[in-house]
């Protein structure tokens, strides 16, 4: 089965964080069949023979970063067909590109957590378009210099830490391994 990982604040080749290499290395090292580092932000997909064994792969391959390069950060596991099914629904078709900054998808480790987001930041930068039980579906609007940020707005309202990817990115993602 194939399955993607998502880790927050991983930029490769910065400071307590691996290059590719190790990021992928740290994976095959953990025992998956096979994995691939999948842009530059902390993203990988990998092959296990299920979910558990992802668990178990994406936990050691956490551990492998944190004493190889420091990185200190929470991995959130999907399974690809889950996230080709999530892409299937088009849950931001009803979006014209044109008015907002950019579509977003937040990773959460708990499930029932994006139900727990209010609509809207008070400043409206972030709006929550759609929840599943481990993710918050978001838009983004850009208010002066900066666009709102749902990655901030889900961990200050859930306090726990969270992951946010461009929706092109999973797109792009289920496009080349599911």
């Amino acid at each position: 089965m194939l399955y993607a990982a998502f880790f927050r604040n991983l930029n490769l080749g910065r400071r307590n964080c691996p290059d590719r290499a190790q990021f992928e290395h740290a994976f095959l090292e953990a025992g998956a069949f096979a994995a691939a580092s999948f842009l530059t932000n902390g993203t990988i997909a990998f092959e296990a023979r299920g979910r558990r064994a992802a668990e178990n792969i994406l936990a050691a391959a956490s551990r492998i970063l944190a004493s190889g390069c420091g990185l200190a950060e929470p991995g959130f596991l999907r399974e690809l067909a889950y996230l080709a099914g999530l892409v299937e629904t088009a849950p931001f078709k009803s979006i014209d590109p044109a008015a907002v900054y950019g579509c977003y998808v937040t990773f959460l480790q708990h499930d029932g957590a994006a139900g727990r987001l209010p609509a809207a930041t008070a400043r409206g930068d972030v709006e929550v378009v759609g929840i599943t039980a481990t993710e918050a579906l978001c838009i983004a609007r850009q208010f002066g210099k900066s666009p709102g940020s749902p990655n901030a707005f889900a961990e200050k309202v859930l306090g726990a830490p969270a992951t946010t990817r461009a929706w092109n990115t999973v797109v792009r993602l289920v496009d080349r391994y599911a």
